[in-house]
């Protein structure tokens, strides 16, 4: 039996600023933005990992280029600059990170091709419902950790509307390719931060302006070192996933569920066998530009042996 408590966080004070778009330049079918947000966070928390600043800003650039009358070439980057730690000390980098670079083609109705650090095809689903402004990874969606975040080597196809012939419904196939520790490309990645070759598909339908559905699937080989590791056994980590949202001009609610095998990481002990994984978000705008939102996430590992008290918690979060 998994043992379920539940999660107090502490009091956190945090300002973030609206995400803003800056037009550079736009000329001839050629655009460039500047985009970013500041975050004015301070945590209050007898978790000492977690207690004081954690001021951060986020910001990159979009670029878009129309070659001909039926396609266009198009780029993303974005960093993440930590704002508390010190100019020179051994802290000075920690936490700076690349977490989005990519570059692609869009051919119209035969829909879109891009390549490099993007969102794994997975959080097609966990975007749903990630809002939460405090705490992130809070199942099973998180940054570099196969195709259910933001991963490196990801080559993507998406189409709109099924080339032109069903409105409103999408679908995406991804391809990532390995990552793994080598000494050939000077990537020192802990085991956890691996993956071997993966594939997935998502398909999403848009039944109105305001309700969608998606569902999405991968299924990716496991690394020697992963497969090393004491917990999670297997050659291959999975994970399916759908979800709904209702998103109208003030009122917004959505909830998922997804299920993963030899994929979500119990700290460096290896990975658990299965997870069961359901969120729900809602959130309401009122005219004033206040939206007070609650979420509700929960997780439960099964299969972790003499650790299944690591399963995870229920967790309750209310923001403004």
């Amino acid at each position: 039996m998994i043992i379920r408590k539940i999660v107090l966080a502490g009091v956190v004070f945090s300002i973030a600023s609206p995400l803003f778009a800056a037009e550079i330049y736009n000329k001839d079918g050629n655009q460039l933005q500047l985009t970013g947000a500041v975050h004015a966070r301070h945590y209050f928390s007898d978790d000492i990992s977690l207690n004081g600043d954690n001021t951060f800003i986020r910001f990159g650039f979009k670029g878009k280029t129309r070659i001909n009358e039926w396609l266009a070439g198009y780029a993303q980057w974005e960093v993440n600059v930590q704002a508390n730690h010190t100019e020179s000390g051994s802290d000075a980098q920690t936490g700076n990170a690349t977490r989005l670079a990519y570059a692609g083609l869009n051919a119209d109705t035969y829909g879109s091709l891009d390549y490099g650090r993007n969102w794994g095809i997975d959080y097609d689903v966990a975007s749903y419902t990630d809002y939460a402004p405090i705490f992130n990874n809070l199942t099973f969606s998180a940054g570099d950790n196969f195709m259910t975040g933001r991963g490196t080597g990801l080559l993507t196809w998406r189409n709109h509307d099924t080339f032109g012939l069903i409105n409103g419904l999408d679908f995406a196939v991804q391809y990532q390719g390995a990552n793994d520790s080598s000494e050939a490309t000077g990537s020192s990645r802990s085991a956890t931060k691996q993956n071997g070759e993966g594939y997935g598909m998502s398909l999403t339908w848009h039944a109105t302006d305001a309700i969608s559905i998606v569902g999405a699937g991968s299924s990716s080989r496991r690394t020697e070192a992963q497969q090393a590791l004491s917990l999670g056994k297997g050659e291959y980590a999975d994970m399916w996933g759908a979800g709904i949202k209702y998103a109208g001009k003030q009122l917004y609610l959505a909830t998922i569920y997804a299920e993963t095998h030899n994929l979500t990481p119990i700290k460096s002990l290896g990975y658990a066998n299965k997870t069961r994984n359901w969120e729900a978000v809602a959130g309401y705008q009122f005219n004033n530009g206040i939206k007070p939102q609650i979420g509700y996430f929960w997780s439960r590992a099964l299969g972790c042996g003499r650790h299944r008290q690591r399963g995870f918690n229920p967790l309750c979060l209310i923001w403004p």
